[in-house]
C-alpha cells in the first residue's frame, strides 16, 4: 500500500483536478467520496481504478479490494480532496463508462434538457433508477453527471443505470425511428398526464428549472404533458415532477 503525506504531491494535485469538469472530460475518470458510493462502485466490474483512504480509516472487511490499488493519505490530503464538510475519509477514482452504453438496447428513457441544479439532476437519476428506467440521457446545457453534488444526490444510482450525454435532437430522432413515444413536459399544447395511457416503451423529457424545455424540442415531441397544481404554488420542483410522471408510467404498465 502506498502512502502519500504531502498535499503538494503531483498525484494529489491530479486527483484534486478531478473536481473540475475539464479534467474529468479529459481523463474520462471521476472521483467519488464516502463509504456508500465507494461500496456501490466496487460492486461494478472494472469501474474503480484506485481507492484513496485517509490514515486511521479502516476498510470494511466485506469489501473485496484485492484487485484495486489502495493508497493511504494523510488527513491533510483527505481534507484537500473532500467536497463535503464532514468527510468520511474514503475516496475512489472511477472510470466513466458512457461509451459502453447502447441506446438501442433500452426501451424507457429519461431525458434532461438544460438542467442546472446538481441536486435535481442527482435526484432524477436516483428516481429513474428506482422506477426501473433503462437509460438517462443528459442533453446540452445540463450539468455534468459526474459533478460531486450530482453523485451524492444520486446515492450510487450511477452504478445501476446507464447515464449518457448526447444531443437531444439526435436522440429524439433515434427514438422516433424505433417508434418510441417522446413525451415533453409543458403547458403549451399539453394534456394532463393521466390522459395518456402508459406504455412499455417511452421517453420522457424534463426541462430547465426556470425556463422549462427548449421550444425547439417541444416541437419534436409526440405529446406534451403537465401535472395539475391544486394549491397556490406556481409549479412543482422538476425532480418531483419527474418522479410523479415516471411512477405513473411505471405503475400503469
Amino acid at each position: 500500500m502506498k502512502y502519500i503525506q504531502s498535499s503538494k504531491n503531483p498525484v494529489v494535485k491530479q486527483w484534486k483536478k478531478l473536481l473540475t469538469k475539464k479534467e474529468r472530460d479529459l481523463t474520462r475518470t471521476y472521483i467519488i467520496e464516502g463509504f456508500h458510493l465507494v461500496e456501490e462502485a466496487l460492486k461494478q466490474e472494472d469501474t474503480v481504478l484506485e481507492l484513496i483512504v485517509v490514515e486511521g480509516i479502516d476498510l470494511p472487511r466485506k469489501w473485496t479490494v484485492d484487485s484495486v490499488p489502495v493508497t493511504m493519505v494523510s488527513d491533510e490530503v483527505g481534507k484537500l480532496l473532500a467536497d463535503t464538510e464532514t468527510s468520511q475519509g474514503i475516496f475512489a477514482i472511477c472510470k466513466q463508462k458512457e461509451d459502453e452504453h447502447d441506446l438501442e438496447k433500452a426501451k424507457t428513457f429519461m431525458l434532461l434538457d438544460g438542467l442546472q441544479d446538481p441536486g435535481n439532476i442527482g435526484t432524477i437519476i436516483r428516481t429513474a433508477d428506482a422506477a426501473g428506467i433503462d437509460m438517462v440521457v443528459l442533453g446540452k446545457g445540463t450539468v455534468d453527471p459526474y459533478n460531486p453534488k450530482v453523485l451524492r444526490s444520486a446515492q450510487g444510482s450511477h452504478f445501476h443505470i446507464p447515464i449518457v450525454r448526447r444531443e437531444l435532437p439526435e436522440t429524439i430522432s433515434a427514438l422516433k425511428e424505433r417508434s418510441i413515444p417522446v413525451y415533453g413536459t409543458a403547458l403549451e399544447n399539453g394534456v394532463e398526464y393521466t390522459s395518456i395511457s402508459p406504455q412499455s416503451s417511452y421517453s420522457l423529457i424534463v426541462g430547465n428549472e426556470g425556463n422549462g424545455m427548449s421550444k425547439d424540442l417541444l416541437k419534436e415531441t409526440d405529446q406534451n404533458l403537465y401535472i395539475p397544481i391544486y394549491g397556490k404554488s406556481e409549479s412543482l420542483n422538476v425532480a418531483i415532477a419527474a418522479g410523479v410522471l415516471l411512477y405513473y408510467f411505471k405503475n400503469g404498465q
